[in-house]
């Protein structure tokens, strides 16, 4: 149902957003937070690290991580470190790499624009990139170092070609090819397992299928011929590494899960991860539902059931895996955006208002706990929370976000009624919440979240010349940001130069202290993040003297516990 405009006194910005205003809400959304942090637990350490290790080393065709074979998709960790390269005059390496995440997701946002374009047309195509911008789940990853990112850029770019086929094929020819190709030198089989589907769909929906399939064929031979650039050198200078590659991308479609138990979780994930999406497209399918075979439904809707089952069936529940399900959900909930009725869309707007606006008081609440200490309550808390941690205006950032916020209840006050009201108030009251806690709450977060203590304190810990250090079970995160801050590279437990080793590095607890005792290890040092206060998250640094060595060798492997929570090295 149309909506009456309104005339406020002071005039706001036009609904849809268009040119400089969405772009200026985009690149704060995408930009803010990107920088500003070092590397944090799991794949942001890990893809910073081996995107350092090619920056550091040059292992472009082989990549590594701490000098360790990292078998996998190397086209995220490729524009990284070219990122790395390029910034690292003006920003901290990690940063700089970093810089890739936002190039991915800008492509991402403006692809998904170019698609809803394609299906439903321009009157509300500003709704693609507000919704996938707005997802609550994509918020996180788009900040981070994620190789999943470039697969999602490739996802959404490959929907445009699919779209173009009968319009522009050339282009379209060319777009597809090339996006199915990046996806697969992104993250390997995942991407182009889960677009196989819609492409299918897309030849049978043709209105000449032989001519079609013609058009995806050269699609996929153009991919093909972009992916032998890389696969041809690999085989030829390191067929293990390739071999090891291949073996991971194919486990699990030799052990498929439960897809009973995976796909609800998926489905229960998205139920805030895709949050308004989701809603909206489920709005979109009630409202358009005697239309559920004309393309700008059956493609995304399908896709999506598809990728939903794909990912149920292949891979255990992961928030970045979660990502590809976003933008078929996404092109199903445009047409939802300007056919939600009155009352439904004036309820999702008042409750995404609400809801910012409460999340920005707690945010300035929280930023004067840990820079004046009140409330005392909170500001012990956050003490408590991250023991040391002492905070510090910063004018510039406080600024900021002052102004952020004020322009917010100017947005709210003045923006004219309309379909896109709730999704522009919703991306933009997330966008705010997400610089304030940048801005205001970041010095606390990267304070307990960052390993760049352990790895000062484990080099100042370690004489100045060694001869090796075995690695016992370090998860690969703390790997990498031992070689990115100290430079502090180990061997694995299972090599064979291990067991001429002094040194080993543990993560967690000895099963059995006093057998590693037996065998002469002796714990000279103990870190751990400010966040983690659990003896099993400390990381220690043994040593023994060398008539222990020869005596003893490395001693069961048994007395070495193992950390649940992350796996070793991709070839280990």
């Amino acid at each position: 149902m149309p909506f009456l405009q309104d005339h406020p006194r002071f005039k706001g910005i036009t609904l849809p957003p268009t040119g400089w205003v969405l772009a200026a809400l985009l690149a704060i959304y995408i930009f803010t937070g990107l920088v500003g942090h070092d590397p944090w637990k799991h794949d942001d350490a890990i893809s910073i690290g081996v995107a350092f290790d090619i920056f550091a080393h040059g292992n472009w065709l082989t990549p590594q991580l701490a000098g360790q074979a990292y078998p996998d998709a190397p086209f995220y960790y490729w524009v990284a470190a070219t990122t790395a390269h390029l910034f690292s005059w003006l920003l901290p390496t990690h940063d700089a790499a970093r810089l890739a995440s936002g190039l991915f997701t800008l492509l991402s946002l403006q692809f998904i624009l170019l698609a809803a374009r394609e299906l439903h047309g321009r009157d509300y195509a500003a709704a693609a990139p507000l919704l996938l911008a707005g997802s609550i789940g994509f918020l996180f990853h788009a900040h981070e170092a994620q190789p999943m990112l470039a697969a999602l850029a490739a996802h959404t770019a490959a929907y445009w070609g699919l779209t173009l086929l009968g319009r522009r094929p050339r282009q379209a020819v060319v777009v597809t090819g090339t996006s199915v190709a990046l996806g697969l030198l992104a993250n390997g089989l995942l991407p182009a397992l889960t677009l196989f589907p819609a492409i299918l769909l897309t030849i049978w929906q043709a209105d000449n299928r032989k001519r079609c399939a013609a058009q995806i064929a050269a699609a996929i031979a153009l991919a093909a011929a972009i992916v032998a650039l890389w696969i041809v050198p690999l085989q030829y200078r390191a067929p293990g590494y390739l071999s090891a590659l291949l073996h991971n991308e194919f486990a699990p479609l030799r052990n498929p899960a439960n897809p009973l138990i995976g796909i609800p979780r998926y489905l229960n994930l998205l139920l805030w991860y895709a949050w308004p999406a989701l809603p909206m497209a489920a709005w979109a399918l009630w409202s358009k539902r005697r239309a559920v075979r004309t393309p700008q439904i059956a493609l995304p809707g399908l896709s999506f059931v598809a990728v939903l089952l794909i990912l149920g069936l292949l891979i255990e529940l992961r928030s970045s895996a979660a990502l590809l399900l976003l933008p078929p959900l996404v092109l199903l909930a445009v047409p939802g955006v300007g056919t939600l009725r009155r009352g439904a869309a004036n309820a999702f707007d008042w409750f995404g208002m609400m809801t910012f606006t409460f999340f920005l008081s707690v945010c300035w609440i929280v930023w004067g706990a840990l820079v004046f200490g009140w409330p005392a309550r909170l500001a012990r808390q956050a003490v408590r929370l991250h023991p040391g941690f002492v905070g510090q205006i910063d004018l510039l950032a406080a600024g900021f976000a002052l102004a952020l916020s004020l322009i917010w209840f100017w947005m709210i006050a003045t923006s004219p009624r309309s379909p896109m009201r709730g999704t522009m108030h919703w991306m933009a009251g997330l966008t705010l919440f997400w610089v304030l806690v940048a801005t205001l709450l970041m010095p606390w977060i990267d304070y307990g979240k960052t390993y760049r203590s352990i790895a000062t304190g484990m080099a100042k810990a370690l004489p100045p010349k060694i001869d090796c250090i075995v690695n016992a079970n370090l998860p690969n995160a703390v790997l990498g940001t031992l070689d990115y801050f100290s430079g502090i590279r180990t061997v694995p437990l299972t090599s064979t130069s291990a067991g001429k080793c002094h040194w080993l590095v543990m993560y967690g607890e000895p099963r059995d202290a006093k057998k590693m005792a037996d065998a002469g290890w002796r714990q000279v040092w103990e870190g751990n993040r400010p966040s983690d206060r659990r003896s099993n998250e400390k990381t220690r640094l043994y040593r023994r003297d060398a008539g222990e060595l020869k005596s003893s060798g490395l001693g069961d492997i048994r007395d070495f516990q193992f950390s649940p929570d992350e796996t070793p090295l991709r070839n280990s």
